[in-house]
């Protein structure tokens, strides 16, 4: 989720309204103000805040209904740079020396055991969960200490289980190696005790792509 320094160092309130802002793209402060439970005014005041101090990009938005149009808020780049990303540069330079060293396949062999290892880690806090919505949430807590901001969607008994991910650090790795998409999924598979299918998603308008993984 955040880089742990900043749990530390922003007020929670604040700290809700980058995470909500970060899972939807951006939001008016209508919408904002539902999500977090909070009165409008309150949520108006901390964007404000936040966009003084540069976190946040304001503009305005018609309303569907009729009225004057809505205050819009989304994450500028300096607040995307406090969500954990592995630099790209440094880590996929490794890999690429690895390639050039070792072989062609190098690479994927190193990020095979990568999501060994994590598979082998993953069943370990998974061990003690009876149920695979419960499973889920424990992943999604284990998942957001590596530095992904993920939520578990059920919305009862008949429909599905679903893990969304607005976030992952090393998104970059699995652009350039795209096969460690797949390394990834069977460790998760493996880990939670389930088929899963895996969908890159895109929002409308501004919204994040994001990726969603249904436990089957």
């Amino acid at each position: 989720m955040f880089l742990s320094a900043f749990h530390d160092l922003l007020k929670p309130q604040w700290l809700a309204t980058l995470i909500e802002l970060k899972a939807s793209g951006g939001l008016a402060v209508s919408d904002l103000s539902r999500k977090l439970g909070t009165s409008y005014m309150t949520v108006k005041q901390h964007c404000e805040d936040l966009t003084k101090l540069g976190y946040l990009m304001r503009s305005r938005v018609p309303r569907a209904a009729i009225g004057r149009p809505e205050i819009f808020y989304r994450l500028s780049e300096k607040a995307e740079a406090m969500f954990p990303v592995i630099p790209p540069a440094f880590t996929l330079g490794l890999l690429e020396h690895a390639q050039h060293l070792f072989g062609e396949t190098a690479p994927e062999k190193l990020l095979f055991q990568y999501f060994q290892e994590q598979e082998k880690s993953w069943k370990s806090c998974l061990s003690k969960g009876t149920t695979l919505l419960y499973r889920a949430g424990l992943f999604a807590k284990i998942r957001e200490k590596e530095g992904l901001l993920i939520k578990v969607i059920h919305d009862g008994q008949e429909g599905p289980l679903i893990m969304r991910e607005f976030h992952n650090p090393i998104g970059p790795v699995f652009e350039k190696f795209p096969r460690a998409v797949a390394m990834e999924q069977r460790a998760m598979e493996a880990a939670l005790g389930c088929r899963i299918k895996r969908e890159a998603m895109t929002g409308p308008g501004e919204l994040p792509s994001h990726v969603d993984f249904t436990l089957l």
